[in-house]
């Protein structure tokens, strides 16, 4: 018996798929903004860049919630791949502000350093029927350890521009070109992998799919879930990894190559956590687990905002990271075992979408407030809000349970 062969073909190219993306999203979320500083836009022009990324995927997700199963989930993963191949190369040609604007509202330029967007509201869909529900859990927590090391590893290739500068005397502007080109070629990458998914992978119904429809029972709790994860994303639109890489640019001159280390361990840290996250899932429950982790890791933003000096804000940075992350598995396997099968499509979409719409808004907030206010209340406002989630998830929550825990809590 193989290591994963309680996983079928699809959920292994679904593996296969999520390293490519991290791989990618990974050195994107640590360039973006300092590139974009280095070709001489302030705070604001690039948080205006980074919301305008986060205002499509918005977009897109919306789009894959009413019409990723009607037009079939293969389909419009290759089709949101392609977008992202496009928007790849618009920015390793051009420095054009406007042309830049357009590319992020292409799609698919990921600055916030996890697993976001209308990709993945449709392979959450797919996850549960690639094994059964005993493995479930596991099954997302693996994906998002792999897909962990994947972006970890990628965050090392922000080494290249410094490297091409030094080595090669290329220019502050040029030494970032090979990157978005790679980035260009990730999307060509997940065309090829999405291609090969089985029909296996579409909604599983007898019947044709007209339009979405979900129970009262379901309306309900995606409602309650919309609204509190709207605040948790607000919040975590204050501390996405493009803008705590610039902080360590601007508060400590830390060069691109120092914070893709400080990173890439960061991912190690945090993919380790999600498979101890699945454990203590299944000993104390989902709601628990992702309570008990993530307010940790929220008020370590507080004392991370305010140190004096570089490693300790590493230390404070690496300790909330094994932390902040431990809830994503748990809370996507969550949302998926609440609902019927037919549903988990549009619901995944909502959910993300209720992530996707605050989310959008606060990049451009932070922006502002580096420039002219503050390098260190963002991170505090963050952490403060991102508390008061946890705290409304628990008690909305904790008697919503899952069908195999609905015995044993």
């Amino acid at each position: 018996m193989t290591l994963l062969s309680w996983l079928n073909r699809d959920g292994k190219l679904l593996l296969a798929s999520n390293i490519t993306r991290m791989f990618g999203f990974g050195f994107l979320s640590i360039i973006l903004a300092i590139y974009l500083s280095s070709i001489g836009y302030d705070e604001l022009s690039t948080g205006i860049i980074i919301t305008a990324t986060l205002i499509s995927s918005t977009f897109f997700t919306l789009f894959a919630s009413i019409y990723g199963d009607r037009l079939g989930r293969r389909k419009t993963l290759i089709l949101f791949s392609g977008l992202m191949s496009i928007s790849g190369t618009i920015f390793a040609f051009t420095t054009d502000y406007y042309l830049l604007l357009l590319a992020a509202l292409i799609g698919f330029i990921n600055p916030t350093g996890v697993n976001f967007g209308a990709l993945i509201s449709i392979e959450h869909a797919i996850i549960p029927q690639t094994s059964s529900d005993k493995k479930r859990n596991y099954a997302f927590a693996l994906f998002s350890t792999v897909g962990t090391f994947a972006m970890a590893t990628g965050t090392l290739m922000a080494k290249i521009p410094e490297f091409l500068r030094i080595e090669y005397g290329f220019d502050p502007v040029n030494s970032f070109q090979p990157l978005f080109m790679f980035y260009a070629l990730t999307g060509l990458i997940l065309i090829g992998i999405y291609s090969a998914l089985s029909r296996n992978a579409e909604v599983q119904t007898s019947t044709p799919i007209k339009k979405v429809t979900l129970s009262p029972e379901t309306k309900s709790i995606v409602k309650k879930l919309s609204l509190l994860f709207g605040m948790d994303s607000f919040a975590g639109g204050f501390v996405i990894h493009s803008w705590v890489a610039y902080w360590f640019f601007a508060k400590f001159a830390v060069p691109e190559n120092e914070i893709a280390d400080i990173f890439f361990i960061a991912g190690i840290v945090t993919a380790i956590s999600y498979m101890l996250a699945a454990k203590i899932a299944n000993k104390i429950g989902l709601v628990k687990t992702m309570v008990f982790t993530h307010i940790p890791a929220n008020m370590l933003l507080i004392p991370f905002a305010l140190v004096p000096s570089l490693h300790l804000a590493i230390a404070f940075f690496l300790v909330r990271m094994f932390f902040s992350n431990m809830d994503v598995p748990i809370r996507q396997s969550y949302v998926v075992a609440i609902v019927k099968p037919e549903e988990r499509t549009a619901v995944t979409g909502i959910t993300n979408l209720s992530r996707n719409i605050p989310f959008s808004a606060s990049p451009t907030l932070v922006g502002y407030i580096f420039q002219f206010v503050s390098l260190s209340f963002p991170f505090i406002f963050g952490g403060t809000l991102k508390t008061i989630y946890d705290i409304l998830l628990y008690r909305s929550f904790k008697k919503i349970k899952p069908p195999e825990e609905q015995q044993q809590y």
